[in-house]
C-alpha cells in the first residue's frame, strides 16, 4: 500500500477544512496530534480558537479492532457519535464527512486527556467518579432501550471473539515475546483455562460497551466536562467490560483503595439511573475475571504493535498489564493451573 507523506497529508487536510467552512485555509497551520493504536491519523488544521482536527482514516475501512459481523452499512464512527449524541454522551462535533477521501473533519477538543490531566496533578477521585457517573448512565439508558439502528448493538463480544483474543496473547506475548514454548500438556491446559474464561464471559449479560473506556479516550475539557473520543469500535459486552479498562488501564495504575470505591460507586449510580440492582460478590468475580483477559489480550496487542506495525511505544505498557492479571488470577480459584504454567515462561506473572 502506497503511504502520503506530511506534506501530501497537510495539502489534503487543509483542503477539507477549506472545503467545509468556506475560508482558505491553505496557509493554516498543521499539524500532526499524538496518535495511539489506531491506523487513522489525527490532524490539527489553524490554531485554537480558529482550529479543527481532520481524522484520515485508512482507505479499506476496516475495524481497528477484531470483531464479528460484516461491514456496517454506515460508518461506525458517524453512526454510534450520533447515537452516543442522543443518549446525552458529550462527543465531538462531526463538522464534515467526507467519505470518498477518507477524511473527518471534528471539532477541535484541545490536547487535555484524563491521562493529561492525572499527570498535571489534578486529584484522580473527581475525575474518575465523572468517569463512573457517566459510563453508568449510558450504561443503564442503552440496557432500557436498546437501539437496532447503532451499529454497536448488531455486534458483540462472543465466545469465538474472546478466545481469539487470548490467543492473540499467547501468539506475540508468549511465544513472539518471551519465546516460550509450551510443552503439550501445559498448551492443553492452558487451552482448557482459556475455553472456561471465553465460555464465561460469553454468558455475561451483554450491553452497550465502548471497548476502550480509558484515560486517553476522554478529553477534559476546561470547566470539567469530559468528551468521550475512540468509540467507533463500540459493541455488547459485559457491565464490567468499560470498568476494567478504566479503572484497569494500562497506561494508568490507579489505588486498590480507590478501585474499589468506584466499582461501588458504578453499581450504585447504575441502579439509581434505571439499570438493575447487581450482587457486589458477583459483579467483583466478573470484574476480576474481564481483568485477566483484557490484560492478557492488550499485553499481546502491544507486542503485535511493535512487530507488524512498527510501533514501539506501547511496550512499556505492558508491565503494568502483567501486574494486572497477576494480582486478579489468584482471586479466581478454577485459573490456578494457568496461573502456574503462565508464570513458569512470563517471570511478570510470578
Amino acid at each position: 500500500m502506497v503511504t502520503e507523506n506530511a506534506v501530501e497529508v497537510a495539502v489534503r487536510v487543509r483542503e477539507a477544512v477549506s472545503r467545509v467552512t468556506g475560508r482558505d485555509a491553505s496557509a493554516w497551520p498543521v499539524r500532526r496530534l499524538a496518535g495511539h493504536a489506531s491506523l487513522r491519523s489525527y490532524w490539527r488544521v489553524g490554531a485554537p480558537p480558529e482550529s479543527f482536527v481532520v481524522m484520515v482514516m485508512p482507505p479499506d475501512g476496516r475495524p481497528e479492532e477484531v470483531t464479528s459481523g460484516g461491514a456496517p452499512p454506515e460508518d461506525p464512527f458517524v453512526n454510534v457519535q450520533r447515537w452516543l449524541q442522543g443518549a446525552g454522551v458529550r462527543v465531538p462535533v462531526i463538522h464534515a464527512f467526507l467519505e470518498t477521501e477518507r477524511l473527518m473533519v471534528l471539532e477541535d477538543l484541545g490536547d487535555e486527556t484524563l491521562e493529561a490531566r492525572l499527570l498535571a496533578g489534578d486529584p484522580p477521585e473527581p475525575l474518575y467518579a465523572h468517569a463512573i457517573d457517566q459510563i453508568a448512565r449510558l450504561r443503564a439508558r442503552a440496557e432500557r432501550a436498546p437501539d437496532p439502528a447503532c451499529v454497536a448493538f448488531g455486534r458483540s463480544f462472543d465466545r469465538t471473539l474472546y478466545r481469539w483474543e487470548l490467543d492473540h496473547f499467547r501468539e506475540w506475548l508468549l511465544e513472539a515475546w518471551k519465546g516460550a514454548s509450551l510443552s503439550p500438556g501445559e498448551r492443553r491446559e492452558v487451552d482448557r483455562s482459556f475455553d472456561g474464561i471465553a465460555d464465561a464471559l460469553a454468558a455475561e449479560p451483554a450491553g452497550f460497551t465502548h471497548r476502550d473506556y480509558q484515560s486517553r479516550n476522554l478529553m477534559v475539557l476546561p470547566g470539567g466536562e469530559q468528551v468521550v473520543i475512540d468509540f467507533q469500535d463500540a459493541l455488547l459486552g459485559p457491565r464490567q467490560y468499560d470498568l476494567v479498562a478504566l479503572l484497569r488501564d494500562s497506561y494508568v495504575e490507579l489505588p486498590a483503595t480507590l478501585v474499589d470505591r468506584m466499582l461501588s460507586r458504578y453499581r450504585e449510580r447504575l441502579a439509581a439511573d434505571g439499570g438493575p440492582v447487581l450482587d457486589p460478590v458477583a459483579f467483583r468475580a466478573g470484574f476480576d475475571l474481564l481483568t485477566v483477559q483484557r490484560k492478557l489480550k492488550d499485553a499481546g496487542r502491544f507486542v503485535f504493535i511493535d512487530r507488524v506495525r512498527g510501533n514501539p511505544s506501547f511496550l512499556p505498557s505492558i508491565p503494568a498489564s502483567l501486574r494486572y492479571v497477576r494480582d486478579a488470577l489468584p482471586r479466581r480459584r478454577e485459573l490456578a493451573s494457568l496461573s502456574e504454567i503462565l508464570g513458569r515462561h512470563v517471570p511478570e506473572l510470578r
